[in-house]
């Protein structure tokens, strides 16, 4: 049986990269299913998104890879399968419940290790789709004995990536730290605009035509990680800041699942504070 794999590779431009790559396809005979390849001109930098279908070992056709691709390349060569998430969330449901929906219909290519939160009101929510529920409290403690407990729990967790579900605290830079582009956020705002809490009162203030939303990694600064993907929705003056929030949270959950669609397989990679996404 054919095995079959996405040939992952971000490195330095340089001439014949093309050539070079597909020649090592086609010297052991693999079928090219699909091929996506980008320059940053301004960066002089390669990207290449490629499946690839055949008889071949994942090392070995990664070793030819790296032989022949520049100096601190990175490559990867990964085998679809299901990838492992973490949520966290606090007390809206919206994003969490479409995202658990999704799951147990078979649409969300991961498996779902545990939601973890801040408070205990989406225990039902998770309970009925037989998923761990881990309530850390934040109360009556400081943001960075809350961190540590949380930590804790991560650390007992084997997982890729951490999807915060409407988790509406602001993690520290230490935290962030420990999973550099694992951590995806959906953000109630066509970021740039209208960052930190409550944009559509911003929205509002400003007589905005649009309101939308933004997926995007986590870093240490505020709601200005590389994105991944937004949307927007048409708003007119009759609409009361409310009346935005509502429309904006059937935007947020659509937002956040195509990213992870994105990124879960594997279509997603992070140029600076940019993202290509294939």
């Amino acid at each position: 049986m054919a095995n079959r794999a996405r040939v992952l590779i971000d490195c330095d431009d340089a001439k014949g990269l093309v050539y070079h790559f597909s020649k090592i396809f086609y010297d052991r005979e693999l079928n090219v299913d699909t091929n996506r390849e980008f320059v940053d001109k301004e960066r002089s930098k390669f990207f290449m998104r490629s499946v690839v279908t055949g008889e071949f070992d994942v090392d070995e056709l990664r070793d030819a890879i790296v032989s022949v691709a520049p100096k601190n390349a990175h490559i990867r060569v990964v085998e679809p399968k299901p990838k492992k998430i973490v949520l966290m969330a606090t007390k809206e449901s919206h994003c969490l419940g479409d995202i658990l929906i999704r799951w147990i219909s078979g649409e969300l290519e991961a498996d779902i290790e545990a939601v973890i939160s801040n408070r205990d009101n989406l225990r039902d929510l998770t309970r009925r789709f037989d998923i761990p529920f881990l309530y850390i409290s934040s109360d009556d403690i400081s943001r960075e004995e809350h961190e540590e407990q949380v930590l804790d729990i991560l650390k007992g967790l084997e997982f890729d990536y951490i999807v915060l579900a409407k988790y509406m605290r602001i993690l520290s830079e230490d935290f962030v730290s420990n999973y550099p582009e694992k951590i995806i956020n959906i953000h109630h705002s066509f970021l740039p605009a209208f960052v930190g809490a409550n944009p559509y009162k911003q929205a509002h203030s400003r007589g905005v035509k649009i309101i939308g939303a933004t997926a995007h990694f986590v870093t240490s600064d505020l709601d200005e990680g590389p994105i991944i993907s937004q949307d927007v929705i048409p708003v007119n003056h009759r609409f009361e800041w409310k009346d935005m929030q509502r429309a904006g949270k059937d935007g947020e959950k659509i937002v956040l699942a195509r990213a992870l669609s994105l990124v879960l397989n594997d279509r997603v990679f992070v140029n600076g504070n940019k993202t290509i996404v294939f």
